[in-house]
C-alpha cells in the first residue's frame, strides 16, 4: 500500500519540513491557542524544529521537551528510590495543561538497556504511568525519525531507509493527506465486517488463541496517531483470551532485543511466558503490575506496502498479513478497561499459513483478506 517494488526507482531524500507539517496539520490537527507538547531526543533535532515551526504557523503553542538519548537509562541506573518511584506534582500539572502531544521516536542505540536492571526500568515505567494515562486522554500522535541506527536495524543504507520512511508516510505524493484518506476508506470496509464479530480465533504454526471483542469499538488507524500507519485495532474483553500464541517477528523492549515470544492464556491472563532471547526483559515487563498480564489490544496489519520487518514496531505492526497483541494498557476509546504501566505490541506473522477466523468464518488466510 505504500512502497512500490521497483528497485530501480530514484531514492527520495528525507524532508523534515514536509514531515513536520504533516505531523502538525494532519496528525495532531493543531488549532490556534492549543498547547501541544513536542518531545524527542537530540537526534531528532531537525524534525523537532520543523514540528515546532509548523505548530507556530497554525497558531498553536509548542511546549518543547528535548532529551538526550540515554536519559531514561540514566534515571533507571542512577536515580534514588524517591526519584525512581514517585512523580513530582509539577510533572502531572504540566501534562494536565496540555491539549495534545507529539512524540518523535528514534531507534534504540546499541548501548541503551546495557547494564540496566530491567526491574528498575519497570519501576520507573510504573511510576510514570499516570503521565501516560493523562496524555492518552488528550490528542496524541507519534512518529519515527530516520536515524542511522534505524537504517542498520532494518538492513538498509541511510539513503534507502530515508526513502522507506518517506514513502511509508506518502510524502512522495503531492497530497499525502488524500492518500491517508484512501487508507481510511479501505480500513472502514474491514471494520464493517469485524464489528459484527464476537469471537476471533488466530491459528498458525505454534498458535491457536481465541478472544472476544463483543461490544468493543474497532479503531481505524489512518495515520493520525501513528505516522505511518495501516491497521485496525480494538481492546478485547479482558477475561476472554484462551490458548497459546507464538510471536515470530523479532522485537525490542526498552532498547533490549526480545525474540521468539510464547504466551499462554487462561481466563484472559498470561499464565505462561517465555522468550528465546531476552526472557528476563519479558518477565520483568509482565511483572510491572497486575494489568501487564492481560491484553490491551489486538491489531490487524493492513499495509501491504510494508513487507520486510525492520525491527521497529511502528512499521512492523502495520505489515499486511500480520496480527499483533499488546500486553498491558487498553485503549479506553475502544471500550478497553485494562490498566497497566506497559503497552507492549508483539507481532505474529500469518503470511506463512496462518488464519484469522471471525465466529467460525474465515476472514484472513495466509496473510490475505478473504
Amino acid at each position: 500500500m505504500t512502497q512500490p517494488t521497483d528497485t530501480q526507482r530514484p531514492l527520495i531524500a528525507y524532508d523534515p519540513a514536509a514531515h513536520g507539517e504533516l505531523m502538525a496539520s494532519y496528525c495532531i490537527y493543531a488549532q490556534p491557542g492549543e498547547r501541544i507538547q513536542v518531545s524527542g531526543n537530540v537526534q531528532t533535532l531537525s524534525l523537532f524544529e520543523e514540528v515546532a515551526r509548523a505548530l507556530l504557523r497554525r497558531g498553536a503553542r509548542p511546549a518543547l521537551q528535548l532529551t538526550y538519548p540515554l536519559q531514561a537509562e540514566d534515571f533507571a541506573r542512577l536515580a534514588s528510590d524517591a526519584v525512581l518511584d514517585l512523580l513530582h506534582p509539577a510533572e502531572l500539572a504540566d501534562v494536565a495543561a496540555l491539549d495534545g502531544s507529539i512524540r518523535l521516536l528514534t531507534h534504540s542505540l546499541p548501548e541503551q538497556g546495557a547494564g540496566v536492571d530491567p526491574a528498575r526500568r519497570a519501576r520507573r515505567i510504573k511510576a510514570m504511568s499516570p503521565l501516560g494515562d493523562l496524555r492518552a486522554s488528550k490528542k496524541w500522535t507519534l512518529t519515527q525519525y530516520p536515524t542511522p541506527q534505524g537504517a542498520a536495524a532494518a538492513g538498509m543504507s541511510q539513503a534507502e531507509y530515508a526513502d522507506f520512511v518517506m514513502r511509508a508516510m506518502f510524502l512522495d505524493f503531492p497530497d499525502p493527506v488524500a492518500k491517508w484518506g484512501e487508507v481510511r476508506q479501505m480500513q472502514a470496509g474491514l471494520i464493517e465486517r469485524l464489528s459484527r464479530a464476537d469471537q476471533i480465533r488466530i491459528q498458525s504454526p505454534g498458535t491457536d488463541v481465541t478472544l472476544s471483542v463483543k461490544g468493543r469499538t474497532w479503531a481505524n488507524s489512518d495515520g493520525k496517531r501513528n505516522m505511518p500507519s495501516g491497521e485496525v485495532f480494538v481492546s478485547p474483553i479482558e477475561s476472554s483470551a484462551e490458548g497459546h500464541i507464538f510471536f515470530g517477528l523479532p522485537s525490542e523492549y526498552l532498547g533490549q532485543p526480545v525474540e521468539g515470544i510464547s504466551l499462554t492464556f487462561e481466563g484472559g491472563q498470561i499464565v505462561q511466558a517465555h522468550a528465546e532471547v531476552g526472557d528476563d526483559v519479558l518477565q520483568a515487563a509482565l511483572g510491572s503490575d497486575p494489568g501487564a498480564r492481560f491484553l490491551g489490544e489486538i491489531g490487524i496489519g493492513s499495509n501491504f506496502g510494508i513487507q520486510t520487518p525492520s525491527r521497529n514496531i511502528l512499521y512492523d505492526e502495520k505489515i499486511g498479513g500480520t496480527v499483533h497483541l499488546a500486553a498491558g494498557r487498553s485503549y479506553p476509546e475502544t471500550g478497553g478497561l485494562n490498566h497497566s504501566a506497559i503497552h507492549w505490541d508483539m507481532i505474529c506473522d500469518l503470511r506463512g499459513g496462518g488464519q484469522i477466523w471471525l465466529d467460525g468464518e474465515l476472514f484472513q488466510d495466509g496473510g490475505r483478506f478473504v
